[in-house]
C-alpha cells in the first residue's frame, strides 16, 4: 500500500489532538449531566470517557503488536460487556480522561518516531481482517473524534432535557 507521508503526518496529528478534543467536549460537565442517558442503551458521558480510556489501553497492545510482530492476531473486545462489567457507571470521568490522555500521549510518542515503512506493517483483526498500522492509526484517530462529537451531542441532549423539565 503506497501513501504519502503527509497522510501519516496528518493522521498522527489527528491522533495526537484526540485527547484534547475529548477534554474540551466535557469541560464543565458535572453532577447529573455526566450520568444522563437520553434513552436506554445509550451511554452517559461517564461511560463514554471510561470506554475511551479502556479502548486506548487495548490500542496500546494492538499498535505494539503490529510494530513488533509479524502479522499478529488482534483480538476484538466486547465493548458492551466492558461497559457492563468494568463498573463504567462508577468510574470518575476526570480519572478516565487522564488515563486516556496519558496513554494516547504515550502511543503518539511511539508512533511519531517510526519510519514511513512501519505504517505498512499488518496485523489480522479477529473481526475486521487484515489491517495495516496506518489503518489502525486512522481508526484510533476517528475513534476519539467520533466520541468527542457524541459527548457534545449528549451534553446538548441533557440541556434540552433540563429545559423541558
Amino acid at each position: 500500500m503506497d501513501f504519502e507521508m503527509s497522510d501519516v503526518a496528518e493522521l498522527l496529528e489527528r491522533f495526537r489532538r484526540g485527547a484534547e478534543l475529548v477534554a474540551v467536549s466535557i469541560t464543565g460537565a458535572a453532577g447529573s449531566e455526566v450520568d444522563f442517558v437520553p434513552e436506554p442503551g445509550k451511554w452517559s458521558i461517564r461511560q463514554i470517557v471510561a470506554h475511551l480510556a479502556d479502548a486506548e489501553i487495548v490500542g496500546t497492545t494492538r499498535l505494539r503488536q503490529v510494530i513488533a510482530e509479524d502479522q499478529p492476531k488482534l483480538q476484538a473486545f466486547d465493548q458492551d460487556a466492558w461497559v457492563a462489567n468494568l463498573d463504567y457507571t462508577r468510574r470518575k470521568p476526570s480519572q478516565s480522561l487522564e488515563t486516556f490522555r496519558r496513554i494516547r500521549g504515550e502511543n503518539y510518542e511511539l508512533l511519531k518516531e517510526l519510519p514511513e515503512s512501519a505504517f505498512d506493517r499488518m496485523g489480522v483483526h479477529s473481526e475486521r481482517g487484515p489491517m495495516t498500522l496506518k489503518q489502525l492509526l486512522q481508526g484510533y484517530a476517528e475513534h476519539a473524534e467520533s466520541h468527542a462529537a457524541q459527548l457534545r451531542a449528549r451534553r446538548a441532549e441533557f440541556k434540552n432535557f433540563k429545559a423541558s423539565q
